[in-house]
């Protein structure tokens, strides 16, 4: 059904992942709703679905308490005035994709003043920060929840919830094409890839450069002929681990780094190193062995571990309720250990056929053509199915 009213819909992605989320979510419902005008704040892929951004996504693209703080005063700057900036307009509904920190206060003034809210992914209740689901009750007229063990969580506490599965499950192949993609890349079939996600904040780049080349030059310790591939988001984070390589006098070391395309060098590779975050679930979307993990400042880790009450961080681990990957965090995360992991994974053919098994099963649950149940629930608030 098309609905020809010239509906405004407010977003507000802060990172590359809700950019992603975003821009599926905006060509979905613009088959529906044409004449609509989409604003906010967002990242390239949703500026190239028409989307109108009214300040740069990367300025919210800020993770741990320490780096928020860093940063706080001119986040809640750009919140004060995108506040008012969308009381003024009065859109017909507001969408925070992902972001919680910044969205949920966003969203509570918002739906105060009688603008319907959505919260496109669900805050990561299940894991640490449970008390936030009363906020999200206040704050949020309808919850899109990518997982399939959410909805129950918000139904107890009346909370309108749609479960939407995950995009990157519609977007990645079930069979992953690893001979072609190396073939393609002019990779020889026989020779070990491995993969290396530091992840796509410049601050995470800048905590795990170092580890990751270390490991690297301890992986070919063992593996001497290995190929490494490290994907990176933007210029910025390519210098950041460039410096690293250099410092570490890498020279001997095959690195290639690439500029984006982290599903092509996951695909080719044997084993993926990875910081935690969306890309454990792409890696485990590709049916990649993998091991998580992740570095951050002294007392950021110290508040997170205070709150959290999974035994897990890495989302194959919580998916799945259990350690099917490794997950080698803060002071245990060591070049010896991580290369240890690694290479075992690398080794463990039997493993690896387990993982695909698990890993498959994953897939076909969040396998739910996101865009669409997520476009219907919007159009379901906005009253235009």
């Amino acid at each position: 059904m098309v609905d020809t009213r010239p509906f405004t819909i407010a977003m507000v992605a802060g990172e590359a992942s809700g950019d992603s989320l975003g821009a599926h979510l905006i060509s979905a419902l613009k088959a529906h709703l044409p004449n609509a005008r989409f604003v906010g704040i967002g990242g390239p892929k949703m500026i190239r679905e028409g989307f109108e951004t009214w300040w740069p996504q990367e300025k919210l693209a800020v993770m741990g308490y320490v780096e928020v703080l860093k940063h706080y005063r001119e986040i809640v700057g750009i919140r004060k005035a995108l506040k008012q900036r969308l009381l003024d307009l009065k859109p017909d509904v507001f969408i925070g994709i992902d972001a919680p920190g910044f969205n949920l206060d966003l969203e509570l003034d918002l739906k105060r003043r009688h603008i319907r809210t959505i919260h496109y992914v669900s805050p990561s209740i299940w894991a640490w920060k449970a008390k936030r689901i009363h906020k999200i009750k206040r704050a949020v007229d309808h919850v899109l929840a990518l997982f399939p063990f959410e909805p129950e969580l918000y139904k107890a506490e009346q909370i309108p919830v749609t479960y939407v599965g995950h995009p990157l499950a519609d977007i990645f192949p079930m069979t992953p094409p690893k001979q072609e993609m190396r073939e393609q890349m002019r990779i020889a079939q026989a020779r070990p890839v491995f993969a290396l996600l530091p992840g796509s904040r410049q601050s995470e780049v800048r905590q795990h450069a170092t580890l990751f080349v270390r490991t690297a030059r301890k992986i070919t310790e063992s593996v001497p002929d290995a190929l490494f591939l490290v994907p990176l988001m933007t210029r910025e984070t390519r210098e950041i681990f460039e410096k690293a390589c250099y410092t570490e006098g890498a020279g001997e070391l095959d690195i290639t780094l690439m500029y984006g395309h982290a599903p092509e060098a996951m695909t080719v590779a044997d084993v993926v190193l990875v910081a935690s975050g969306t890309a454990t679930l792409e890696a485990a979307l590709l049916k990649r062995p993998m091991v998580i993990t992740y570095k951050m400042s002294a007392i950021t880790w110290w508040l997170m571990t205070r709150k959290m009450y999974l035994p897990y961080v890495g989302l194959p681990n919580i998916l799945n309720k259990a350690f099917v990957v490794p997950e080698i965090l803060q002071k245990q995360a060591t070049p010896d250990r991580l290369a240890e992991a690694v290479v075992s994974a690398y080794k463990d053919k039997d493993g690896q056929k387990a993982l695909v098994a698990k890993f498959t099963s994953m897939h076909q649950l969040l396998k739910q053509n996101t865009s669409l149940r997520a476009a219907e629930a919007v159009l379901h608030v906005l009253g235009a199915e």
